[in-house]
């Protein structure tokens, strides 16, 4: 008898090998790729530039503000809930227990660059009705010749554009095997859906 699922260890049989016989094969992780790579070739780099020079002109159609941001510390944990949000859920969201969809990796962008695929990310996140993302947003990196931290600018920059999106439940920081204080879980309302 299988302890996990209360199947006889037979019926467990017959059902892989049917997988194997089909074609089906084991992944080799379980968890969600966190986006597509980075092309740092010049002329992708050209073509971000000529992006975010269009974008700031077009400041009305941004959802995210420029406005003083407060630094937070690189090891600081993110955490922001909507005040209706029930506590079960939350609390759900902060173990981890709600599985991420889709992930962004901000790691190596400009803040210019971060806001504009933060955007484009949550907006595609919302079409495709996606109720968890994973947002790897990084830590400050401290400096060799003098010694000190940096304070985290695209992570304190992610703590505040978070706040200001409407579609945004809640976030926080994400377990360590899934970037620690690096990373944030965020809680997205899909159009239609209760809390």
């Amino acid at each position: 008898m299988n302890r996990r699922r209360g199947l006889p260890d037979d019926e467990v049989s017959v059902f892989r090998q049917a997988l194997e016989e089909a074609g089906v094969r084991r992944l080799a992780s379980n968890r969600a790729d966190p986006g597509k790579p980075r092309d740092t070739s010049d002329e992708a780099k050209a073509q971000r530039r000529a992006d975010a020079t269009s974008a700031s002109a077009n400041h009305d159609t941004s959802r995210t503000s420029d406005g003083r941001v407060e630094p937070v510390r690189p090891s600081a944990f993110l955490d922001f809930a909507v005040s209706d949000l029930p506590y079960r859920t939350y609390s759900q969201l902060k173990r981890g227990r709600i599985n991420w969809e889709a992930g962004l990796d901000l790691h190596g962008y400009t803040l210019d660059e971060a806001r504009q695929e933060l955007e484009s990310f949550l907006h595609d996140a919302l079409s495709r009705r996606y109720r968890c993302v994973l947002i790897v947003h990084g830590k400050a990196r401290t400096s060799i010749s003098s010694g000190l931290t940096d304070y985290p600018v695209i992570k304190s920059h992610v703590n505040a554009w978070l706040r200001e999106w409407p579609t945004v439940l809640a976030f926080c920081s994400a377990r360590e095997l899934d970037g620690g204080t690096g990373a944030v879980y965020v809680l997205l309302r899909r159009h239609g859906d209760a809390l």
